[in-house]
């Protein structure tokens, strides 16, 4: 099965990365059957990117595709916790193979947190080491068959977001989370210009925390600024792909496992369909579908 993007090749023949550095011929054949892969950054912490990749994950899930979720933050990984994933051991295949969590709809999810026994140890690794782990998740993990592939990045633009820029083959592109105020801002435009000195393609931006509306009024509150996020992308000559409210019912979801594009009607899953849809449209654009 050939991939979704066309693969960059150098003079030998070998698969590059964005960055036109040679991909590992492990990584290139174990995930020569994922056609769409899609990297989930941010500049700072706390802004709801893994929120984002979860729910993206599960969105696209829901549709009837086939996809996997590999959380590569070493430090904080919080996927397990929002798909509410117990802390289970992984097994091990035929071939040596790791083989990630199965969960409904059809998500295939691997993080350092299933590798640690207590949740509350800290992982305290240094760069190359963090990329080592990138690198076996990428090579080692049975995720055979995917229509996507999700890569949530902790925030910055350190060890790991470089590592996948080197590492994955032929990616469809980056979406990068921001929140309305200035000092997020100040860190997506270096998210931005990250993911362009990289040569990743920026599919776009979702503002999340975008306003708050009051329980008792109606009334919209722009708790952290507005119009932000939606000026830079104009700025920077960038997609803007929409915006997800502050609301109680978005962090309650994270805290109870349960993604919120799993309750289609509620006012944040119709919002983040929206972005779903934007998404799917620009990666089967960038693949000539």
């Amino acid at each position: 099965m050939s991939t979704g993007s066309s693969e960059k090749a150098d003079g030998n023949g070998a698969t590059l990365s964005a960055m036109g550095v040679p991909v590992p011929d492990a990584i290139k054949e174990n995930l020569a059957a994922v056609r769409h892969k899609i990297v989930i950054m941010s500049g700072k912490g706390g802004v709801g990117k893994s929120t984002v990749a979860v729910n993206l994950a599960v969105a696209l899930a829901r549709k009837g595709a086939k996809v996997g979720l590999l959380d590569s933050d070493m430090h904080g990984p919080s996927v397990p916790k929002l798909l509410g994933i117990p802390n289970l051991p992984l097994s091990v295949n035929q071939k040596g193979q790791v083989i990630p969590m199965n969960v409904p709809p059809g998500l295939k999810v691997i993080s350092i947190a299933f590798l640690v026994g207590d949740r509350d140890a800290p992982v305290i690794w240094r760069g190359p080491v963090k990329m080592g782990a990138i690198k076996q998740f990428l090579e080692e993990v049975e995720w055979g068959r995917l229509d996507y592939l999700i890569i949530d990045l902790p925030p910055g633009t350190g060890d790991e977001p470089l590592s996948i820029a080197q590492l994955i083959p032929s990616p469809n592109g980056v979406i990068i989370v921001t929140t309305p105020q200035d000092v997020a801002l100040l860190s997506v435009r270096k998210s931005i210009n990250f993911a362009k000195a990289v040569k990743l393609p920026i599919i776009g931006i979702v503002e999340n925390m975008a306003g708050l509306t009051c329980p008792h009024c109606g009334k919209r509150i722009d708790v952290f600024g507005d119009g932000g996020p939606e000026k830079a992308a104009r700025d920077m000559n960038v997609p803007y792909l929409g915006i997800l409210p502050l609301s109680p019912a978005i962090a309650k979801s994270g805290d109870d496992g349960k993604p919120f594009v799993d309750f289609p009607g509620t006012v944040v899953a119709d919002a983040f369909e929206g972005i779903t849809e934007m998404i799917v449209k620009s990666v089967n654009e960038s693949t000539g579908r």
